[in-house]
């Protein structure tokens, strides 16, 4: 996987940008004076990140993920992964025929529900999971594969399905591991 140089970062005119951050040169970045990525976070091949978007340190978005920030946002705490393919949307046309939809119509035709995404501290979401506007997934969780989220979640639960339900409790273990982590790395 090639990486943009941090020059070619620095011409793209990111809102903000952390140190070691790595964007792969196959990544389609839209509107990029409203992205903010944190220290040491990676965007990979053919990724679309487009809208308000906020990325927290130590957060990678795998292959093929689809982060729709919009008007409102979708915003990503420290040592978030989306895993291939995830897609998440704060904002979604109305599907009842009451109104029309795509993004080609002016908006007084439609009826586009705006909500901001929230991704709490060490959460996963698995392969091809896809996440609805006005979602809040608590710190802690992991989204199975495949699953819709479309209800927020409560903090270190494990959540698959459609809807995405919560299934079990995931273990707090991480925690430790990861302020292990970040001693050895001195980056408290």
């Amino acid at each position: 996987m090639a990486y943009l140089s941090q020059s070619q970062i620095d011409r793209l005119g990111f809102k903000a940008v952390g140190k070691n951050v790595k964007i792969s040169d196959k990544a389609a970045i839209y509107n990029p004076e409203k992205i903010s990525i944190g220290d040491n976070s990676r965007i990979d091949d053919f990724c679309i990140i487009s809208g308000i978007v906020e990325i927290g340190r130590y957060c990678h978005i795998t292959p093929m993920c689809l982060v729709a920030g919009g008007e409102l946002g979708v915003f990503l705490s420290d040592f978030v992964t989306l895993a291939y393919g995830v897609k998440i949307f704060s904002q979604s046309d109305d599907y009842s025929g009451e109104s029309m939809v795509n993004s080609l119509i002016p908006k007084k035709y439609k009826n586009e529900k705006f909500a901001p995404v929230l991704i709490g501290k060490q959460v996963i979401i698995g392969t091809n999971a896809v996440v609805f506007p006005g979602v809040i997934i608590n710190e802690g969780c992991s989204i199975g594969a495949m699953s819709l989220v479309v209800n927020s979640t409560e903090e270190w639960g494990i959540y698959y399905g459609i809807p995405a339900r919560r299934k079990s409790n995931r273990s707090k273990n991480i925690l430790d591991l990861e302020s292990e982590f970040l001693a050895e790395y001195n980056d408290i």
